[in-house]
């Protein structure tokens, strides 16, 4: 491929190969990002390519093997195109029919087909799933349709199209005015407005200036960044390249996890390709401007996704941060002028350029503008990530996009912006999702992890889990987050094993303000987060934790016990051969009973009990009951006989 040296050149090559594309040839796009790998993602390209072979489709059928489509739990994912037919959990051996009956017969497989759970339609076509029809796929939508290893795909999408219109038509002010203008806000965690770091960086005095991707996605749960920068990586470089145009930047750094090996890999590929096509390097596109970009592997340090702690690690050092009397984008790395945005922030911009702030802004509410992907996982029926408009609704994205909870259970809480967020009620479903309105509620957006919990879920032992989290991602470099974070887990540990006391509540709370306050880092500021939430809305549960010893979830191990109700019990004895710690008390045509002193509190005799008997009982903060006299034993065994 020849080198594209301006904007003319590049529009042509694009007309060009977008004329040499049949639109209704067929293609089966396959999902291929790291959720369907491990699902056998890569067994199921082999199947398709060599049933192409045999049936002798080569040059009729094409396979491309795109990103994450979203749908994780469903996967291995594939939608026939141009008839928009959609297939999921698909096995190899699943292949040779496809091939033979949808590509060549046209017929549809019915079994492969998405069901409705309400309805208990077959659904044909993806964009009329419920998952996908009630999205708004600005940045994550090109992920179903490109390889991420082929720049060809993007270019045929309009890839690079914003920043040829950058260089070509844009002064670097006037795209700083357009991103300032969109009021793009970052969405790694913090919501601050994109523009206006930008401007700071810009303004700042020193000829080296930097501009980095946040690709440290550390979150429990999350994995947003990860599947935008696996599926479609060359727009994060265009995003990123127009932003060192902006501020005057001509080195560029996209730190990622060791642990996102794809990423790595579909990135680098990106970048040979940018380099190779001229989008990258010098003169980029005869407008004189040079850029180049480095790939940097974190260590998969949690703190390391705050931008002070991610520099000094971008500089060969421990990952810790520093204070911030000056920002990093005035003194950042090797304290030069340095920008930092996440991998979705930076995807956005090509977006934005392209189609100009007013288009942007008709997207969300007020003062958060576009649309934002969220991870949606828990105790929900469709789980994967998800893109929605700024203001819909908590209770849209769970119950319309995500299916609503599992097993008919009741919701109970909503955890947003991972480990440093909060957990929202109930009553709080209907609020609209932005930056400001989940700060209001106690929670915040952060990076977009969203947790779904339902009815048997202990929110104090969700407080515990997350600041036990934090404490191990905790750099120790200050006090307050290094001591009051360990000292908050010890006493919600306590609590959580009914050794908590009155009091606990208020020194929790005085740890939380210190930590808040006087922390470092927003790790520190932000880790007393879950805890605060949970108090809030769920201050009953640590009540019945601390002065009745209940866990009313029925959750926390130290603090419920199981027993078998001898009117229920069928002497069945699933529940005598599967305890695992030989606890059960019994024999054929016998009462089963629970021995408690060697009861582990396991759960596996709760779970394996028969449904139509539902003998075995789990209860908390009450006295089990007696086993029955063996005389009462004897009488009920002998009335089952008769």
């Amino acid at each position: 491929m020849a080198r594209i040296n301006s904007p003319a050149e590049l529009e042509a090559f694009r007309s060009n190969l977008i004329s040499g594309r049949d639109p209704n040839k067929t293609c089966i796009t396959l999902c291929s990002g790291s959720a369907c790998h491990a699902s056998g993602s890569r067994e199921v390209a082999a199947s398709i390519e060599e049933e192409i072979r045999k049936q002798g489709l080569e040059g009729e059928v094409e396979l491309r093997r795109t990103g994450c489509h979203g749908f994780c739990e469903r996967g291995p994912i594939i939608v026939i195109r141009p008839d928009d037919i959609c297939y999921f959990q698909i096995k190899p051996e699943d292949v040779p029919e496809i091939i033979s009956e949808t590509i060549r017969q046209k017929k549809i497989i019915e079994r492969l087909l998405y069901t409705d759970p309400i309805t208990n339609e077959k659904i044909i076509q993806e964009s009329e799933i419920p998952f996908y029809k009630n999205q708004g796929r600005l940045v994550f939508g090109s992920n179903v349709q490109i390889d991420p290893k082929s720049i060809d795909d993007y270019l045929a999408l309009g890839g690079y199209s914003g920043l040829s219109k950058a260089l070509s038509q844009m002064s670097p002010e006037g795209v700083l005015e357009e991103v300032r203008t969109s009021n793009l806000r970052g969405r790694g965690g913090g919501g601050f407005p994109t523009g206006r770091k930008w401007a700071e960086s810009r303004n700042a005095p020193g000829d080296m200036k930097y501009v980095i991707v946040n690709a440290d996605e550390g979150d429990p749960g999350a994995y947003m960044d990860r599947s935008l920068l696996e599926g479609n990586p060359h727009s994060v470089l265009e995003g990123l390249i127009i932003g060192a145009y902006a501020i005057g930047s001509t080195q560029g750094y996209i730190y990622v996890r060791q642990e996102y090996p794809l990423a790595v890999q579909n990135v680098n590929i990106a970048i040979r390709q940018a380099e190779e096509y001229g989008f990258l390097g010098k003169n980029i596109l005869g407008s004189g401007f040079d850029f180049t970009i480095d790939v940097h592997q974190g260590a998969g340090a949690f703190v390391c996704g705050e931008s002070s702690a991610l520099m000094t690690a971008l500089e060969g050092k421990a990952g810790e941060p520093r204070p911030k009397y000056i920002h990093t984008a005035v003194k950042g790395v090797w304290d030069r002028p340095s920008v930092l945005n996440n991998v979705e922030t930076w995807a956005n911009v090509p977006l934005i350029i392209n189609k100009g702030a007013d288009w942007f802004t008709q997207y969300g509410t007020e003062k958060s503008k576009g649309t934002k992907i969220f991870s949606l996982v828990g105790k929900i029926a469709n789980t994967g990530l998800v893109e929605v408009p700024m203001g819909v609704t908590l209770r849209d994205i769970i119950f319309k996009i995500g299916g609503g909870i599992l097993g008919g259970k009741k919701f109970k809480a909503v955890q947003t912006g991972g480990p440093s967020g909060g957990c929202l009620p109930e009553e709080l479903l209907d609020l609209e999702v932005g930056f400001d309105e989940l700060s209001k509620a106690g929670s915040m957006m952060g990076s977009g992890g969203m947790i779904i919990m339902d009815e048997d879920t202990c929110m104090v032992d969700v407080a515990r889990y997350f600041l036990n989290f934090l404490t191990d991602e905790s750099c120790g470099k200050c006090v307050p987050c290094r001591e009051g974070i360990r000292q908050m887990l010890k006493t919600l540990t306590n609590i959580t094993q009914g050794k908590g006391k009155e009091g606990d509540i208020e020194l929790l709370e005085q740890l939380a303000e210190v930590a808040g306050e006087a922390a470092l880092c927003a790790l520190g500021k932000s880790a007393p987060n879950p805890f605060l939430s949970t108090l809030k809305y769920f201050r009953d549960e640590y009540e019945a934790h601390i002065r009745e010893k209940r866990c009313p979830a029925l959750s926390c191990k130290e603090l419920i016990s199981f027993y078998i109700d001898p009117t229920r019990c069928q002497a069945c004895m699933t529940c005598l051969r599967k305890c695992p710690s030989e606890a059960i008390i019994g024999a054929k045509r016998q009462i089963h009973v629970v021995d408690q002193d060697k009861c582990t509190k396991c759960g596996t005799c709760f779970e394996v009990c028969p449904s139509r008997f539902a003998a075995v009982k789990k209860i908390s903060g009450e006295p089990v009951p007696p086993p029955i006299p063996e005389e009462a034993r004897t009488i009920v065994r002998k009335s089952k006989e008769k």
